[in-house]
């Protein structure tokens, strides 16, 4: 029997991964302040929850915690800033009393709208002042991987590989 230990595949250089990490990080702030959302006064996950009880229309409170995956205190606490920025309201379900619907205002959706466009807004003008004509190929093939780097399921564990987030 060998009792060598197997050669393990070849991996990316974690110093590859730290500067995807750190690009990103980079990318997600600078869209932060050129679409306006710093001031917004919300958090990244305010209005990611916004954005959620835009998309799925009148939604409970329960629904909305495992749509963006954190606790129901969490979402409570989210969403009672939301409701004093004017942003959402909550009614009875006609459906089971016992439960609220919470819905966006039209606030909400300008706002959410504005920010959307000013992201990519931004994105547009970068590429078309930073990415040369014949590096439009690369970056749709960037994009890609990315995208598949988004959707990995490292061993069925959603991507996470079992270290967290």
């Amino acid at each position: 029997m060998n009792t060598e230990p197997r050669p393990q595949q070849p991996t990316v250089p974690a110093a590859t991964a730290q500067r995807l990490q750190d690009a990103m990080k980079r990318l997600r702030a600078r869209l932060r302040a050129e679409s306006g959302q710093n001031a917004t006064g919300l958090t990244a996950t305010q209005l990611g929850v916004l954005a959620s009880v835009i998309r799925e229309g009148p939604v409970t409170a329960a629904r909305l915690a495992a749509l963006e995956h954190v606790s129901a205190q969490a979402i409570t606490q989210i969403l009672t800033v939301l409701k004093a920025a004017g942003l959402v309201h909550s009614e009875p379900d006609p459906l089971d009393g016992r439960k609220k619907l919470v819905s966006a205002d039209a606030s909400a959706t300008e706002l959410i709208d504005r920010i959307l466009a000013g992201r990519g807004s931004f994105l547009a003008r970068a590429i078309d002042q930073v990415v040369a004509p014949e590096e439009r190929e690369d970056l749709e093939k960037a994009v890609d991987l990315l995208e598949r780097l988004a959707e990995a399921d490292l061993d069925g564990l959603n991507g996470l590989g079992g270290g967290g987030r």
